[in-house]
């Protein structure tokens, strides 16, 4: 005769609560006090930039709201790609936010065959801090004074007026693809290693314009060397509030915004979203916070929605990516 295998011992109902509260959630469950312990902020790029100085100043304003000190780690590299791969293989609990950009979650998917990981399922925006002005600027001797000069002249001289960039991929050079393809005309493109030298290539006439962070085009601006035509993002400037946007002049284009947000794993619970997305939002209404942003920096303050986020980074995902295909862009 076989024999019957045993059955397993029947566990008292009160036994089995404590051996169930016993064993860590991996999900926060809803109620649960967040956050409990210092929370890690990953900035993908390098200490002192515009990433790093936003990031910071919100976080410094969590830090208060929470009473948990925030730990900062900039993990530059590839296009703030290294550092939105390491916020990734953190546990999807909120104790982990990566500082979102354009570079890193709307672009580099179309740059990289390889990438690690992929932007738009893994990643779950949880809030835009800003939007930093995005400028059109051209060459004192460039004769334009608005965006429709600039396209008249470029249509004039098919393939002679050049562009700089920060580097080929980045977001001037893509900015300036999807001008050209607005116009209806070829643009020349002259990157450079950085933002400073092509400034100040555009400022020496090296390159007759360049689209570019307002903030550090207006010292070249107020010098005479360059003069602002347009702002091309979605919204005009407090830094420049005379200086209409690329829609007011009538050009149809995608707006160009410096978008930046904070991120989270998409595994991350709902509920911990919704926190930080709160927290964020009320930081973002301090006064000195909003005086820091628009009245020194010129930033337009958003404190959005994750959805709204989302779809932003999706939007700027599909635009983006039909103008690197188009052009044939590549990572450096």
């Amino acid at each position: 005769m076989s024999r019957s295998r045993s059955l397993p011992l029947a566990v008292p109902a009160a036994a089995l609560a404590v051996l169930v509260a016993a064993v860590p959630s991996a999900q926060a469950q809803p109620g649960t006090a967040f956050p409990v312990k210092p929370v890690r902020i990953i900035v993908p790029f390098a200490p002192g930039g515009q990433s790093d100085i936003i990031t910071r100043v919100v976080g410094q304003k969590l830090s208060e709201q929470w009473g948990q000190p925030m730990v900062y780690e900039n993990r530059g590299g590839a296009g703030g790609t290294l550092g939105i791969d390491a916020m990734l293989r953190a546990p999807a609990d909120g104790y982990t936010i990566g500082a979102g950009s354009q570079s890193a979650l709307s672009i580099a998917q179309h740059l990289y065959a390889k990438l690690p990981y992929d932007p738009l399922k893994d990643v779950q925006g949880v809030v835009t801090l800003v939007l930093t002005p995005y400028a059109v600027a051209v060459n004192a001797r460039v004769p334009a004074r608005n965006i429709n000069d600039l396209a008249k002249l470029a249509r004039s001289k098919p393939g002679l007026l050049n562009f700089g960039s920060s580097g080929s991929g980045s977001i001037s050079h893509i900015a300036a693809e999807l001008f050209g393809d607005a116009i209806g005309s070829p643009l020349v493109h002259v990157p450079y290693k950085g933002t400073a030298p092509a400034l100040a290539g555009l400022a020496t006439g090296e390159i007759d314009l360049m689209f570019a962070d307002l903030t550090p085009v207006t010292p070249h601006v107020e010098s005479g060397r360059a003069r602002v035509v347009a702002i091309a993002g979605s919204r005009r400037s407090s830094a420049a509030p005379g200086v209409t946007t690329l829609a007011e002049q009538g050009l149809k284009m995608q707006p160009i915004d410096g978008r930046y947000g904070l991120v989270v794993p998409s595994a991350t619970p709902r509920e911990i979203v919704n926190r930080i997305n709160a927290a964020s939002v009320a930081a973002l209404k301090l006064p000195d916070v909003r005086a820091r942003f628009e009245n020194q920096l010129g930033y337009a303050i958003v404190g959005d929605t994750p959805d709204d986020y989302q779809r932003a980074i999706r939007s700027d995902s599909d635009a983006f990516g039909k103008v690197i295909k188009r052009a044939g862009i590549k990572a450096e």
